[in-house]
């Protein structure tokens, strides 16, 4: 039943009685066809008729089923409040088959993105050396556009060069409170992000934040009085980009100053979800948060992972590779 609520009728006609009532979701046994009618009995027993497009068919059902056991396990990139009532869809795309109704105000686990032209459900995608030459070049368009200064933000024509040509849509896939999953447009979500987070957003959207420690401010205004550690993901605020990120913040706070600064940033990145968090133990530094982002580099996706030092982030050596690299330096910044 893709409709908010049917009602059973006794036979098809202006004139009628009711003899049961359908809801989203539920499912019937289909006794009999008419030309838009069906009729149908529910799991309770009761039967009656029923317009056609209230329903869907069980090929539909059974899709969501093996969706929602699909991403059962997998973890949430970020939180959402839904703002206006909105059918799951099956796939991404504004013309896709759907079924469960969120109501407004509705909170969702996001797990992943997508991008699909409006007028349909397949994904524009770029030529194979288009991307490439994208990727390699620091996200610019070659002919187009100048090399990326490393640290500094890509202008913003630059950044609309790597956009298709025609309006996009983003959208997400998301779990509910019921473990139905399915994919929201992204225009319809709120990214439920702290507002001392969200503050500092710049013109850009926030995709996802990440709680990575914790510090102690006897003048905070917390009941716990610990305040977090934010890791933060940006990206322009336009559908259509063929990266879920662009750049990534690590907020720290100043527990004499009792304020959010910036202690590290990095730009131009062409971030892919997921993004993990979690500690690790380190031979002279002990435990420490971690963070890992998969970005893409001459057309490989290849994961980075970050240590947390205090206030300091550097790049964490994997095996093989010699010592520590720095990710970034420099003083860090209120804000």
């Amino acid at each position: 039943m893709v409709a908010p609520q049917a009602f059973l009728r006794d036979r098809v006609a202006a004139i009628y009685q009711k003899t049961g009532t359908v809801r989203n979701g539920d499912q019937v046994e289909v006794l009999e066809k008419g030309r838009r009618w069906l009729r149908v009995r529910a799991k309770n027993g009761d039967e009656g008729w029923i317009e056609q497009y209230n329903l869907v068919g069980q090929d539909v059902f059974d899709a969501f089923q093996k969706m929602s056991r699909d991403t059962a396990s997998r973890a949430a990139q970020a939180r959402a409040i839904l703002r206006n009532d909105f059918r799951l869809h099956i796939t991404p795309g504004r013309d896709t088959e759907k079924l469960f109704l969120l109501k407004d105000g509705s909170k969702v686990e996001l797990i992943e993105r997508a991008t699909v032209p409006r007028s349909g459900a397949i994904a524009q995608a770029e030529p194979e050396e288009t991307k490439t030459a994208l990727q390699s070049s620091g996200g610019r368009t070659p002919g187009k556009t100048k090399p990326a200064i490393k640290g500094k933000p890509i202008k913003a024509k630059d950044l609309e060069a790597l956009l298709p040509d025609v309006a996009m849509d983003d959208w997400w896939l998301v779990r509910d409170d019921q473990h139905h999953a399915g994919w929201v447009q992204a225009r319809y979500l709120d990214l439920d992000v702290p507002l001392e987070v969200a503050q500092y957003a710049e013109g850009q959207r926030i995709v996802a934040f990440y709680v990575l420690t914790e510090v102690e401010d006897p003048q905070a205004d917390r009941p716990d009085k610990k305040v977090p550690y934010y890791l933060v993901l940006f990206t322009p605020a336009k559908d259509g980009y063929p990266f879920d990120y662009d750049q990534i913040r690590v907020f720290s706070w100043n527990v004499k100053k009792h304020r959010y600064e910036t202690a590290y940033r990095e730009r131009n990145l062409f971030g892919m979800l997921p993004v993990s968090v979690g500690k690790q133990e380190f031979e002279k530094e002990g435990v420490l948060p971690i963070f890992t982002v998969h970005v893409k580099e001459n057309g490989n996706t290849v994961e980075r992972k970050y240590k947390l030092n205090g206030v300091i982030v550097k790049r964490a050596a994997e095996p093989g590779e010699q010592g520590v690299v720095a990710a970034q330096s420099g003083r860090r910044t209120s804000r």
